[in-house]
């Protein structure tokens, strides 16, 4: 089947929006402002332990989401993980078409589009790679692209890398919770816990005031950690109000994901979040989701759990958690 790629589109001379990717008047950007003046939580890992604990777990009890500074992954690392993915989308698009994905017979990794499930749904304006980056276990090099020569190179070093900051941060986070450090890490799978890769990729848009990069979800991901370009377009809800999240050079994009929520019994919140596009500029980022193994079983915390605060969600294998979550069935 083939697929018709967002990127070729607005590459094509495209003036207006084609229907599909119109949204309904109740989401589109222009009557769903983001609200001015609302700085979101930036967080430096070189603080003491104890104010960094607080002020992780305050990040996570009142936004789901924030932003870190100090967090030992070189500017030029992340400099080149960004050049080499936007080599990747700068290739002929015979060449991109031989690492295509097909989510409808279960191949997510690859080169995709996001696609409707139903005539009535509507098309996000986003291209994307996916792929799983750790543990070596569940690498599959095939679907790595070979151009750049140095894609593999870059990606594998900034993988061990993000490792350590995300050990980190499940310690602060389970610190946070008033648990022992390895508790929440252990709990989701220790080192069969998954790294998984998404480059983001969202031309210019001829009417972004219609349409959304990606439209306003929650990751299933225990973590999402995000690096964007500096074209903004990440906003978080907070409130009953989107709030735009700014550029900051170097830091690390956080967003607390289901797993967390459910882990904390609810103490913790999944950020709600979208994006939007850009009439000029291309928009890029590059999340890497922290996730259980599939066979892993999550639920609150035993430790968080008593007469008082009772489980608020229910425990079930991370497998069975994204096939009701892909298909829009109740948890």
């Amino acid at each position: 089947m083939e697929v018709e790629r967002v990127q070729a589109l607005a590459h094509g001379n495209l003036h207006e929006l084609p229907e599909k990717f119109i949204r309904p008047a109740h989401e589109r950007p222009e009557n769903t402002r983001a609200i001015e003046g609302f700085r979101v939580p930036v967080i430096s890992l070189s603080l003491p332990r104890n104010n960094l604990v607080d002020e992780i777990s305050k990040a996570c009890s009142e936004w789901g989401f924030f932003l870190i500074t100090h967090h030992g992954i070189s500017t030029a690392l992340i400099q080149r993980l960004q050049e080499v993915g936007k080599e990747f989308f700068e290739l002929p698009q015979g060449e991109k078409e031989r690492y295509a994905n097909d989510p409808s017979t279960g191949k997510f990794e690859g080169y995709g589009t996001k696609m409707t499930k139903n005539a009535e749904a509507k098309v996000e304006w986003i291209d994307y790679y996916f792929h799983v980056i750790s543990p070596a276990s569940k690498v599959n090099y095939e679907i790595w692209p070979n151009t750049p020569p140095s894609y593999r190179e870059v990606t594998e070093k900034y993988n061990v890398e993000l490792l350590e900051v995300t050990d980190k941060l499940l310690q602060l986070i389970s610190e946070g919770l008033g648990l022992e450090g390895k508790v929440v890490r252990s709990s989701l799978g220790g080192e069969e816990i998954e790294m998984e890769m998404k480059i983001n990729m969202y031309p210019p848009c001829p009417q972004p005031e219609l349409a959304l990069g990606v439209e306003p979800h929650t990751d299933m991901s225990a973590l999402t950690i995000l690096v964007p370009n500096e074209v903004p377009g990440l906003q978080v809800w907070k409130d009953g109000n989107w709030v735009a999240v700014n550029y900051l050079p170097n830091a690390l994009f956080v967003h607390v994901g289901d797993q967390i929520e459910v882990l904390s019994n609810g103490k913790y919140k999944s950020v709600l979040h979208r994006s939007l596009v850009n009439k000029e500029n291309t928009r890029m980022s590059w999340a890497v989701f922290c996730a259980p193994p599939h066979e892993a079983i999550i639920g609150p915390l035993p430790q968080l759990v008593d007469d008082g605060n009772p489980a608020k969600y229910s425990t079930k294998t991370f497998a069975e958690f994204r096939h009701r979550k892909f298909n829009g069935i109740p948890q």
